[in-house]
């Protein structure tokens, strides 16, 4: 069960904020073996590696229509009815993120703005395993189409008989997403840094992953390709004093927890029998669970830190930099107004985690792993890269040309100075 730290001193605070870590020694060499394995040989490769990773042998990995039709099928319409709700939510939010550009007027005759154009290809890669994660088909498919991609590959590993969950299919078909590839894990990623004969090379991959995902795309970024931000395992941190419903904050750390046994979740509270009520009604819920092993090893590298003072819990919790943070306090406007480094925060006793991961609007893919101390989630921002340009009259030229000339000449690059002098001298005559 989840341990009990009073006031822990802050020399201590570095230890408690340290993420759980599976024994990845061996990862690199695997990464780096199974890239140049596809780069080399394409499909064969990606056959290969499926059939020692996800032990299954498939000849096709493409999706083909009557598989789409067929999974269609197996999806109840109260489902369909909830991803298309969500779907709304998510579109709404981020069709809410577009700009239009503006155009400034530096300097008389000197015109300059900023418009985003589409990342052009981009793949998405979708966990299976025991949570096939069809609700991130939304939260990345959504942006991609508002922002305008024009090919968008989507990866998600079979499972033993060769099959992709039908929600995932429909959800990606809801979205008019053709592109569906059964492929997982780091093979996944490194087909569509490559390219093979079936999947499509892009540009950008995005999506969650388990440890060996995650070090496949940091791969694929050092051979030229995007990625979305380095995110691990999933967590969670709450921060809870006497206005806190305990079986509220008791639901909301499981719903993390149960993600998977590395994933890590906090409780922050303001004494000893608010922190209590949460244990025990941890402990209720827990074993009702049906991933309740899963949730409960979660918990052993979990932890219920009392500290009183707001002031320190708002310190720790910019430190910690939380991939979701839930604010359940008589004063939230003071965590909301002072928080520096979280993924999401989530205001208040009804507004739980799960929402965010599927129906508000909100993206679900977030940074881990202490990296909201440096990244934001994904947005529609991610799907489009921004271009500047700017427009110059020979009035303009004139205006600026000195300044230019000047420290093009204190650079020792005559070349850029007498770009804009040339210039110059023509208009004068």
């Amino acid at each position: 069960m989840i341990k009990t730290v009073r006031q822990p001193e802050k020399s201590t605070w570095a230890g408690l904020c340290e993420r759980p870590k599976l024994d990845v020694s061996n990862l690199e060499q695997t990464v780096q073996s199974v890239f140049e394995g596809i780069k080399a040989n394409g499909d064969d490769a990606v056959r290969a590696y499926t059939g020692r990773f996800d032990h299954v042998r498939l000849e096709n990995f493409e999706l083909t229509t009557d598989e789409m039709a067929f999974a269609k099928t197996k999806v109840s319409s109260e489902l369909k009815d909830a991803i298309r709700l969500a779907k709304e939510n998510i579109e709404i939010f981020h069709e809410s993120q577009s700009i239009s550009p503006e155009k400034v007027e530096t300097t008389p005759g000197v015109v300059c703005w900023r418009e985003a154009r589409p990342i052009e290809k981009i793949g998405i890669y979708i966990p299976g395993g025991s949570a096939p994660l069809f609700s991130t088909v939304l939260m990345l498919g959504v942006p991609a189409l508002i922002a305008g991609c024009r090919d968008i590959v989507l990866c998600t590993p079979p499972d033993a008989s060769g099959h992709i969950a039908p929600e995932i299919i429909y959800t990606a078909d809801l979205l008019g997403i053709r592109k569906i590839f059964k492929v997982g894990g780091i093979q996944a990623i490194a087909a569509m840094t490559f390219g093979t004969e079936s999947i499509p090379e892009v540009y950008k991959i995005f999506g969650p992953g388990n440890q060996y995902v995650t070090a496949a795309k940091q791969y694929a970024q050092r051979l030229g390709k995007a990625i979305d931000m380095p995110a691990g395992p999933s967590e969670l941190m709450v921060v809870a004093d006497d206005t806190a419903i305990p079986d509220f904050v008791a639901a909301d750390l499981l719903s993390q927890a149960e993600h998977g046994p590395d994933s890590q979740v906090v409780c922050l509270t303001t004494n000893d029998a608010i922190a209590r009520k949460i244990s025990d009604a941890l402990q209720r819920q827990l074993a009702e669970l049906p991933r309740c092993e899963i949730a409960r090893r979660a918990l052993v590298h979990s932890v219920m830190l009392i500290i009183p003072d707001k002031g320190e819990q708002l310190a720790f919790a910019n430190q910690y930099a939380p991939e979701h943070l839930i604010l359940c306090t008589a004063d939230n406007d003071f965590f909301v107004q002072n928080i520096n480094n979280a993924g999401s925060v989530f205001i208040g006793n009804y507004s739980p985690e799960s929402a965010g991961d599927y129906a508000s609007g909100t993206n679900h893919t977030l940074p881990t792993s202490g990296y909201a101390h440096m990244y934001s989630g994904v947005s529609l921002d991610s799907f489009v890269k921004k271009i500047t340009f700017q427009e110059i009259s020979d009035n303009g030229i004139q205006n600026i040309g000195y300044a230019i000339e000047k420290m093009a000449a204190a650079e020792q690059l005559h070349a850029h100075k007498n770009a804009v002098s040339l210039r110059l001298k023509y208009l004068e005559g």
